[in-house]
């Protein structure tokens, strides 16, 4: 199938560790419990943080977050915005480190956000979280990880429910070109690393969530991605806000930037609805 050549630069979340860094400094420190690097694999990068309300109906829902860097940077620590967002607003959430290029390619990370995502769904009710009510969530990067579980089910099997799949500025169907090239495999002849190549009337919810400025991801990979699942008889939500790009797409989630985009706001209607 021929597909968009879309350049997807190096640092494809948009603002890099300082950046996060100074946003984490920015957000309170109250509102939820955090239970910090817990190992769901043998491995370094194997670890992963979950925060959880102070105070929530339980069992309450999850997210389980996977962060951008092209598959090639990133790390938990500076996603607290994240657990920290949605814990105060009711929800379990899960923040997870995985291997990175060049120590793994396709589908070596996707295959990490597996056993992140079956750790959470044995485990998570022992942090007051509801394993039915499980929702795979990524940034960028991410998005092209938590789209890829929802989606291949070869990843997850049977003993990992997924309630809904939430993508923020995702990769979902372009054609890779340079490094990215390199890091998805693409030279290899195996399986597509396309999520929207595994759409079929399976899928789960999905809410997709993209900037109208967006110049690193283009809007149009969400576009198709949704085109497909309805398509295919499935359920997914497009939402474009104008003027936003793809770092204040992510900047939108925490707490005292949420006035940038109502991102954080539609995440949670479409998890309260599930």
């Amino acid at each position: 199938m021929q597909r968009a050549v879309e350049a997807v630069p190096g640092r494809i979340d948009g603002s890099g560790g300082a950046g996060l860094a100074l946003l984490d400094a920015l957000v309170p420190r109250r509102g939820y419990r955090a239970h910090t690097d817990i190992a769901y694999g043998a491995g370094s990068r194997h670890r992963l943080d979950v925060y959880r309300p102070i105070r929530a109906a339980e069992p309450a829902p999850v997210i389980v977050f996977f962060y951008g860097g092209a598959w090639e940077t990133g790390a938990r620590r500076w996603y607290r915005f994240i657990g920290q967002g949605f814990a105060q607003a009711g929800c379990v959430t899960v923040v997870a480190d995985y291997r990175l290029y060049p120590e793994v390619r396709y589908p070596g990370f996707v295959e990490d956000a597996a056993a992140a995502a079956a750790w959470v769904a044995a485990n998570i009710a022992a942090f007051g979280g509801d394993p039915a009510r499980l929702h795979l969530m990524g940034h960028s990067a991410g998005a092209h990880i938590a789209l890829m579980l929802a989606l291949n089910r070869g990843f997850l099997g049977p003993d990992v429910p997924v309630a809904g799949a939430i993508g923020l500025a995702g990769p979902y169907d372009f054609e890779p070109t340079g490094r990215t090239r390199a890091v998805l495999d693409s030279d290899g002849g195996g399986p597509s690393a396309m999520p929207v190549d595994y759409v079929d009337a399976g899928a789960p919810p999905m809410l997709l969530l993209t900037g109208g400025a967006d110049d690193t991801v283009r809007p149009a990979n969400s576009a198709r991605l949704a085109a497909r699942v309805r398509e295919r008889g499935g359920r997914a939500e497009l939402v474009v806000y104008p003027h936003v790009g793809h770092a204040r797409l992510l900047a939108a989630l925490a707490t005292p930037l949420a006035w940038l985009a109502p991102a954080r706001r539609d995440v949670l209607r479409f998890v309260r609805a599930r």
